[in-house]
């Protein structure tokens, strides 16, 4: 018995550095693919009429609407909220340094440089990337992506290029809103708890931050438009076994897309604090 546990052990090892290598091989292959799907969209965004395969321009401004317009209600409530959340925690922290009137400094800095970009890529993440994988999916294991092959034209051109540009444009565009209503929020609850009028909250607010600040949080954004995009057309074309595996490969499309939103928030910070 003991020599069979023996044998096992080894066994067991090898199973699972064999795990690890194919999810290593799988995880290399899938970057390599996004690598080449973002190339492949810069293509015809640029080259696509000279070769008679131009972007399309009405799914370009429906992937818009949907990214940026029908995302509205929910960027602004929870935007709203969180700056009011930032701003109680702000003053209740700097409350025992007795310095809460420099609150504004905090809020307009770390807002517009952090928490406007990331929130916004989350949400954005969770409704939109989402649907992307869905419909990609869909798409796949009902055979279309197979029959636009068929019929000559570039899956990559007719799904991808109208997504990513509708992203690009629009994910920057909504952190922007982001930060306007945290602010809003933010100053709300100053200006009740501290007394401070809305004017001077601005006024501070203006002064604090730099337009360099707001480079920084818009150049984050558009990163992390790239990577849901990337994220979702990858999972999407991934689906396979029918309606769960549209289900599985969505989720796991939500989990990458800010899992690697909040690694390369990270990365993105500690370079950019460094210059």
């Amino acid at each position: 018995m003991a020599e069979a546990g023996d044998r096992a052990i080894p066994t067991r090892i090898a199973e699972t550095l064999d795990k690890v290598g194919r999810g290593a091989v799988r995880g290399v292959a899938e970057v390599g693919l996004g690598a080449m799907l973002f190339w492949q969209s810069i293509y015809f965004i640029f080259l696509g009429r000279s070769r008679e395969q131009p972007l399309r321009i009405a799914a370009t401004f429906e992937r818009a609407m949907e990214v940026g317009i029908r995302a509205l209600p929910i960027v602004t409530m929870l935007s709203v909220t969180m700056g009011i959340m930032f701003a109680i925690q702000g003053i209740y922290t700097l409350r025992v340094f007795g310095a809460e009137e420099q609150v504004t400094i905090g809020l307009g800095i770390s807002i517009v440089r952090e928490f406007g970009p990331l929130l916004t890529g989350i949400m954005v993440a969770g409704r939109t990337g989402s649907s992307l994988a869905a419909r990609i999916g869909t798409m796949r294991i009902s055979q279309e992506v197979d029959a636009l092959e068929v019929m000559g034209i570039n899956p990559v051109r007719f799904l991808v290029a109208p997504a990513l540009i509708a992203m690009i444009v629009m994910v920057p565009l909504l952190t922007l809103w982001a930060d306007l209503m945290m602010l809003i929020g933010a100053g709300w609850y100053v200006s009740v708890d501290l007394g401070m009028s809305f004017a001077a909250y601005a006024t501070r607010i203006i002064e604090v931050v730099e337009v360099n600040d707001l480079l920084h949080g818009l150049a984050k954004a558009t990163l992390f438009s790239i990577l849901i995009t990337l994220v979702g057309v990858i999972n999407g074309a991934s689906v396979e076994g029918g309606a769960e595996g549209v289900g599985r490969m969505t989720t796991r499309s939500v989990v990458l897309s800010i899992s690697a939103i909040i690694v390369t928030d990270m990365i993105f910070a500690f370079i950019t604090t460094r210059s």
